[in-house]
């Protein structure tokens, strides 16, 4: 058997309908997972899915949206019936917002400042406790939250209410890795760095720091998820991990 062979086991991968998600969706399928791609807008979540079964991987799409609990509920196990199989790996991926707001906290109006909390803090935890039983119950799961280096460090970009919902699902990860470790389930946090795909204010400056002279790209987050939700990752849990191109360091 190869290293990191992910055969017979079903994935679940949120916000995978393009970008690094799509990138995530297609190296599980490449090691053998059967995967679920999820996205709020299904036009995307087939597109994903059309891209991995015409490179001969197994895939579906189940649409929902994270922020909405039962939509979640549903879409697991809607996912698990066409996959023949409970979800045994969770990539939390969605992460930002149909109505993102960039620019400094000051000039932001209240009822902006919720949209990221909810998609990356309450979404992880909708997607978290949707999947835990049926991992409890197979004692075996793999938990990868996608976060970003705006969780940890303080940027003037215009992104407090992003970094603040980051902060807030990383410390919710390492609790979850220490519940459910004697489970044989692990949990980690994987920190982007800045990607291809990424908009806003001042992220050209950031650009053109990084060590490696290139922005991530979704192939490089793909392979980083499928090391960490392989069977050869059982000893690493509760941890974040960097992925950046070296523009941090710690």
């Amino acid at each position: 058997m190869s290293m990191f062979d992910l055969t017979g086991r079903v994935a679940l991968v949120t916000g995978a309908g393009q970008n690094a998600g799509a990138g995530i969706a297609r190296a599980l399928a490449a090691q053998g997972a059967a995967v679920a791609v999820n996205d709020l807008r299904p036009e995307r979540a087939e597109a994903t899915c059309a891209e991995i079964v015409k490179e001969g991987g197994s895939a579906v799409a189940t649409p929902f949206d994270v922020t909405d609990l039962e939509a979640v509920r549903t879409g697991v196990a809607r996912a698990g019936e066409m996959l023949g199989g409970a979800v045994g790996i969770l990539v939390n991926n969605a992460g930002i917002p149909a109505d993102m707001s960039y620019g400094p906290f000051r000039d932001l109006a209240p009822e902006r400042w919720r949209g990221p909390v909810e998609i990356n803090l309450f979404g992880a935890m909708n997607c978290v406790h949707s999947v835990l039983p049926g991992m409890r119950e197979a004692g075996w799961g793999r938990i990868v939250q996608i976060s970003s280096g705006a969780g940890r460090t303080g940027l003037s970009i215009g992104v407090s209410l992003y970094g603040s919902g980051k902060s807030g699902v990383e410390g919710f990860i390492r609790h979850v890795s220490q519940e459910e470790a004697p489970a044989g389930i692990t949990a980690n946090t994987l920190a982007l760095g800045l990607m291809e795909s990424a908009g806003g204010p001042g992220v050209k400056g950031m650009a053109d720091g990084i060590p490696v002279g290139r922005r991530g790209r979704p192939e490089d987050v793909g392979a980083m998820v499928a090391f960490l939700v392989s069977p050869e990752a059982e000893w690493l849990t509760g941890q974040t991990i960097d992925l950046n191109g070296g523009s941090v360091t710690r």
